[in-house]
């Protein structure tokens, strides 16, 4: 087929290389722009846009595409037969969603209609759920809300990270959308109930702080959920420690410990149910580092207390 990828992150450039492979033509790649990052704020381009850069293919970085008639014109002059969007950054308005002979497909990394939004991998790890996965959907002007074409699954395992299961789900998203797009006709649609419909919002790094009054399996929840982005922490004797990982106890009886007392020198701390052995943790201006380490360098006794 004839196709316009729009994507952004490092979670979209599987589904790019894999519809190459496949022997697609891709006309044109649209992506964010560059933006400020690191100490010195250079600007710095997104993932997909080195990896299409690399294929020789023509790059586009429309700052919007809602109330820009010249960009609306420029897309629909490529004649595409479907946009494959994944994680791409901006609303598409209807100009954008009717132009191609197919419409838009997208790569959404949930299984919808639960969690759609902004961090689909992140509110599922957060939520405890078992599995996750990616839908194939044609976009509408809602926000998640568009017929689903094809779906795969995978389990939510007691180890995954935001980060692990993000790497999977890129994966699976690559090779679904070359399943679909290999189907002629392509499979038939099919609405989303709303019943099990839940939100997943935009995070902030404020998000990461942990209440200790929170149950041991919802704060080991959090803290892999959060991995490795916005970070889970916590606050003891003025400074921010950042929570690397821990160990969920939630049979440990705490007695009338109050949540975030330290409950011997393992760094064991009490929750709102049970506790958790802190395994990995950081201080301000230093590397992750595992519990032992940071207990030889700073003890902290039981009795402490984590704000």
């Amino acid at each position: 087929m004839r196709l316009v990828f729009m994507g952004s992150p490092e979670f979209s450039v599987p589904a790019l290389h894999a519809l190459r492979e496949a022997g697609h033509e891709i006309v044109a790649v649209y992506t964010q722009p560059p933006r400020p990052a690191g100490r010195g704020k250079a600007l710095r381009r997104q993932p997909v846009h080195e990896a299409a850069e690399e294929m020789g293919i023509e790059v586009r970085t429309p700052a919007r595409l809602r109330n820009n008639p010249e960009t609306q014109a420029e897309f629909a002059a490529l004649k595409a037969d479907v946009a494959v969007v994944a994680a791409y950054g901006l609303i598409l308005p209807p100009e954008i969603l009717d132009a191609p002979r197919l419409g838009c497909l997208n790569i959404h990394a949930s299984l919808l209609p639960r969690w759609r939004g902004a961090s689909p991998i992140q509110s599922a790890i957060l939520a405890g759920d078992s599995e996750s996965g990616v839908c194939i959907m044609q976009m509408d002007e809602g926000l998640d809300t568009g017929a689903v074409l094809m779906r795969g699954t995978t389990p939510i395992t007691a180890d995954d990270t935001s980060a692990t299961l993000h790497d999977r789900l890129a994966q699976m998203g690559a090779a679904l959308i070359v399943r679909t797009l290999s189907q002629h006709p392509l499979p038939v649609a099919v609405p989303q109930p709303e019943a099990g419909m839940t939100y997943a919002p935009r995070l902030t790094r404020e998000a990461g702080q942990i209440d200790w009054r929170a149950s041991a399996e919802e704060i080991d929840c959090q803290i892999r959920a959060f991995t490795p982005w916005p970070g889970s922490f916590t606050r003891y004797g003025g400074q921010t420690l950042r929570i690397g990982n821990v160990l969920p106890l939630p049979a440990q009886d705490v007695g009338d410990a109050e949540p975030g007392t330290v409950l011997d020198d393992r760094l064991t701390v009490a929750t709102g149910r049970g506790a958790v052995r802190i395994t990995r943790l950081q201080q301000p201006g230093r590397a992750m580092m595992e519990a032992g380490d940071f207990l030889r360098g700073r003890p902290l006794g039981k009795g402490s207390r984590f704000d």
